[in-house]
């Protein structure tokens, strides 16, 4: 049987899988763990981090939906635009560098998609930066 498991980067696996790097029980089992029993467990790894990434998409996709439902909700509103509408929607906060502005779109729940970071470009002409005291 050919093993595909690595022993250098599993914890890197166990976070991308549970969110969290493993603890003494997990490196107990491993340790103790034949080859064959070792790929088992990174298998049912690989299957755990391609559905975390799955439920990512999804709540990603969820974000961006809602939130092209609030712009669409402020241009109703009489934003008139979806530059307007981005302003109004950003206006109660206070943006001193580029990293607030992704700060910001990362609370919206989509920094790290193409719309997220289109998104933050957009905003980088519409938002009023501070002065840093």
């Amino acid at each position: 049987m050919t093993y595909t498991f690595d022993e250098n980067i599993v914890s890197d696996l166990h976070k991308d899988a549970r969110g969290f790097r493993p603890g003494e029980l997990f490196w107990e089992q491993w340790v103790l763990s034949t080859d064959q029993r070792k790929q088992a467990i990174w298998d049912s790894l690989i299957k755990e981090m391609n559905e975390s990434m799955d439920r990512e998409r999804r709540m990603e996709q969820e974000a961006i939906k809602d939130f092209e439902s609030d712009i669409n909700l402020n241009i109703a509103l009489g934003a008139g635009d979806r530059e307007t509408a981005l302003r109004w929607m950003t206006q109660d906060e206070e943006f001193y560098f580029d990293q607030c502005v992704e700060h910001w779109v990362w609370n919206q729940g989509f920094l790290f998609t193409d719309y997220g970071r289109d998104l933050c470009k957009e905003l980088m002409d519409i938002v009023t930066f501070k002065e840093y005291e």
